[in-house]
């Protein structure tokens, strides 16, 4: 089953990490937008309250949660109830299908990626962030993940294992970009953008179907 419990018990505290941590949320879109088409035809897969899809002009979301869905109608979504191994969704429908930290919920990567190339149109574009399981952040989220109802049951990757489960559902030509170089708390405006992974703690790769 997805993990789903605690984005049902703890919302307020889902939405409250994006007020308290701006600047690495600022980041992360920024990061985001880099790989993300403009006035893209998309779908946020594990939407959430919309956090990410509405500032990137993502309008459809789909998620297990629903209060979650609700938060993000209320941003504008088009939402529908779904879990990322089993989308809701024709064949084909989308030009781009946005994953943002889902990766580290689902309960069978290999299936979520391979329902995500379905769902896209030929030469559609995934694009993934998510937080580098190797990178200083991705480090202490497993290391406290008993402190955290958000992370206590995730599975965290690395950039890599990413790259070979992308290359196995049958995406290619990959771009990458990284931000939050510094731990969220010590930032005090928006982290630099850069192309590549391996130094930030969050990470956005595109990928072509």
């Amino acid at each position: 089953m997805p993990i789903t419990e605690p984005f049902e018990e703890h919302t307020d505290r889902y939405e409250d990490w994006f007020e308290a941590y701006d600047h690495a949320y600022q980041s992360e879109l920024r990061a985001l937008e880099r790989l993300v088409p403009d006035a893209p035809d998309g779908v946020e897969i594990g939407v959430g309250t919309g956090r990410f899809a509405a500032p990137l002009g993502i309008r459809t979301g789909i998620d297990p949660a629903p209060e979650m869905l609700q938060r993000a109608a209320e941003r504008g979504i088009a939402v529908a109830r779904g879990v990322a191994e089993a989308l809701p969704i024709a064949d084909g429908a989308f030009g781009t299908a946005l994953l943002v930290t889902t990766v580290c919920f689902v309960d069978d990567l290999d299936r979520t990626l391979e329902e995500a190339r379905r769902v896209l149109r030929p030469d559609g574009r995934l694009v993934v962030g998510y937080i580098d399981r190797e990178s200083p952040l991705g480090e202490r989220y497993q290391e406290r993940k008993d402190e955290n109802p958000f992370y206590r049951d995730a599975t965290f990757h690395s950039t890599a294992e990413l790259v070979d489960a992308l290359e196995a559902a049958g995406f290619d030509d990959f771009e990458f970009t990284q931000t939050v170089f510094r731990m969220p708390e010590e930032l005090t405006e928006p982290d630099r953008v850069d192309d590549g992974y391996g130094e930030g703690s969050f990470v956005g790769i595109s990928a072509r179907r």
